[in-house]
């Protein structure tokens, strides 16, 4: 298959940060693709973190917008995208394996579009390797150029070729899009894109382009037509939500953000992620005072240890990590708080470690999402020798987990025998004739009934079970 190279990814341009203006694009569909897709499906599968979850329904409202409909069964659909993520080597590899399924559909239907957007694809080494080892996909594109999905599915039935557009820039904002939520009662809502912080082992920065905020104005509408529509909760997104703001004129900050949404009328605010160098004091009293803001942060430190902090260039040290902690445990005193790990930084000491594993006693962390250090092509780490053994880092993620997996339970204990409010989300996976949803502090909790007219509701629910990873209650007459 020939290519049509559009646009290549250039890390060197990746890494850019110039002082522009970021774009606005108000999205307006060409009327030359109304109808592409009709009489036809499409699937996406998504990989990685909300963001891409969010992206995924902009392509979906985008295809079903030109006469796409959703397929039950992606090796039989006429499009299949892979929106994917570069965060982790693991992410890849299970990306690598649906490609090596469907090669062997699109051989049995050369007609069907197989694309691979996303994270993946602004990574220079990812899409050489698509180029050279994966002949069969039609359409290669990135995290900024959404709004070109349907010229690119037309240049790729029209010319038969593959189509490649990855933009290496600092990226625009794009308005308007329509959605296919996931969801009924529950959306996520992007409040900015990108990232300026460049800690040594993420290629976020290179693949999601430079911090840029949409206007209070937008997120606030957005905000007010969910409720309108019903919806009761919404995830305020963003690599780095605590930024908010920043790169706008004025001083508007996320905190002014939360303050604002409280007055709309939605009835649960959640938000990620954090990072804790940008974690102000406004924001933190926004979490006192706003009834609609939920008592969770996620709030990742990557380690506990000052030295590893300074190489991974996190910009904050453990004591100031704390002060934040303790700051917060005194504003919302029912607050809970998780968290992401990386074990096995490279030439991480076992002191080191040790002082991760106190910091995480301290905090008393009620879950985190652990890790053992990735390396990523392209950022600073990846040129770091590793003294660690393969051994050691498993041995030491296992021992992190027996800590993080008490603070589960802890936090799950602490609601025993009281009743929470639950936002209904289905049915569960625990046992027939159970429905499950999550508490203000984002407790899974499961509760024996089966009327699904209850989907989308909040519903108060007696705590009679702690498990680690979940809750199981009575509800409430």
């Amino acid at each position: 298959m020939k290519n049509i190279k559009i646009a290549l990814p250039s890390l060197k341009s990746a890494k850019l940060r110039r002082n522009i203006n970021v774009e606005t694009i108000r999205y307006k569909l060409d009327n030359k693709y109304v109808g592409l897709g009709t009489g036809k499906t499409y699937y996406i599968f998504t990989y990685g973190c909300q963001g891409n979850e969010a992206d995924s329904e902009v392509m979906a409202g985008i295809l079903e917008q030109v006469g796409y409909k959703l397929s039950d069964d992606p090796m039989n659909s006429d499009v299949v995208l892979l929106n994917t993520c570069a965060i982790r080597e693991n992410a890849e590899q299970r990306i690598w394996g649906v490609l090596g399924q469907l090669k062997g559909r699109k051989r049995e239907n050369p007609d069907m579009i197989v694309g691979i957007c996303g994270c993946m694809p602004q990574e220079e080494n990812a899409t050489n390797k698509i180029l050279e080892s994966y002949d069969f996909i039609d359409l290669v594109f990135g995290t900024h150029n959404r709004e070109h999905l349907p010229e690119l599915i037309y240049q790729a039935y029209l010319t038969k070729a593959k189509v490649v557009e990855v933009l290496s820039n600092e990226g625009t904002i794009l308005e308007d899009t329509p959605k296919i939520r996931a969801s009924h009662h529950k959306a996520w809502v992007n409040i900015m894109y990108g990232c300026d912080e460049f800690c040594t082992y993420c290629i976020v920065p290179y693949t999601r382009g430079r911090e840029r905020s949409r206007s209070k104005e937008d997120i606030i509408n957005e905000v007010k037509e969910l409720v309108e529509l019903g919806y009761k909760e919404v995830t305020l997104l963003g690599q780095n939500v605590n930024a908010y703001g920043k790169d706008l004129d004025g001083d508007y900050t996320f905190g002014d953000l939360l303050y604002d949404l409280d007055k709309t009328g939605i009835s649960r605010i959640r938000y990620t992620t954090s990072h804790p160098r940008d974690l102000d004091e406004k924001t933190m009293l926004a979490m006192r005072d706003c009834k609609s803001v939920m008592p969770h942060l996620h709030l990742p430190v990557q380690s506990g240890d000052n030295d590893i902090l300074k190489i991974m260039n996190r910009k904050y040290t453990y004591e100031e990590y704390m002060k934040k902690v303790n700051r917060l445990k005194e504003l919302v005193p029912d607050i809970s708080i998780t968290t992401d790990i990386i074990v096995g930084f490279p030439n991480e000491t076992e002191e080191q470690f040790q002082n991760t594993l106190k910091l995480c006693r301290e905090v008393g962390y009620e879950g985190a999402f652990t890790f053992i250090y990735s390396k990523r092509e392209g950022t600073p780490a990846a040129k770091m020798p590793d003294s660690i053994g393969d051994e050691e880092k498993h041995d030491r993620l296992n021992r992190l987990n027996v800590i993080i997996n008490e603070g589960y339970k802890k936090g799950h204990e602490r609601f025993l025998d009281k009743v929470v409010e639950v936002l209904v989300d289905g049915e569960s996976k625990n046992g027939e004739g159970m429905m499950c949803g999550y508490t203000p502090n984002l407790k899974l909790t499961h509760f024996k009934s089966n009327d699904l007219s209850l989907i989308g509701k909040v519903v108060k629910v007696k705590v009679t079970e702690a498990k680690t990873w979940f809750m199981i209650g009575e509800l409430c007459e």
